[in-house]
């Protein structure tokens, strides 16, 4: 045997050692896929409960969003009409204050001086008495 036909078979021996390797570590990967299938399969049949539930949650979390809505709305209706009332009162009470406040101030004033006349009167009636 020469040099040449060693070299050739202690090729071919290390290429089917590569490929025996090879084929070793590709079975390892395929079952490692079969593996990784598996688990995928289990986490898809976990989770689509999960995702319906998630699913119906937010069809009664935007139920209730439009309602809360709708009763933000129908307060702001009852806050503006609070309001529009409130001023309506203030201005009433406006008029009605002037309105009110000169005729009272004077009868108040009548009233005093009526009474520190009379005080009077009598005083002077006892005295001459």
């Amino acid at each position: 045997m020469t040099a040449g036909e060693l070299a050739v078979v202690l090729a071919a021996v290390l290429c089917c050692i590569g490929f025996a390797a090879l084929i070793v570590v590709l079975m390892r990967v395929l079952d490692t896929l079969r593996a990784l299938r598996g688990e995928v399969e289990s986490l898809r049949s976990e989770t689509r409960p999960l995702l319906a539930e998630l699913a119906s949650s937010t069809v009664a979390a935007r139920a209730t969003m439009a309602e809360a809505r709708h009763d933000l709305d129908r307060f702001d209706r009852v806050l503006g009409s609070a309001e529009a009332i409130s001023g309506a009162m203030a201005g009433g009470s406006r008029i009605a204050r002037a309105a009110l406040s000169t005729p009272v101030i004077k009868t108040v004033a009548i009233g005093t001086g009526t009474r520190r006349a009379v005080r009077r009167l009598r005083r002077k009636g006892r005295k001459s008495a």
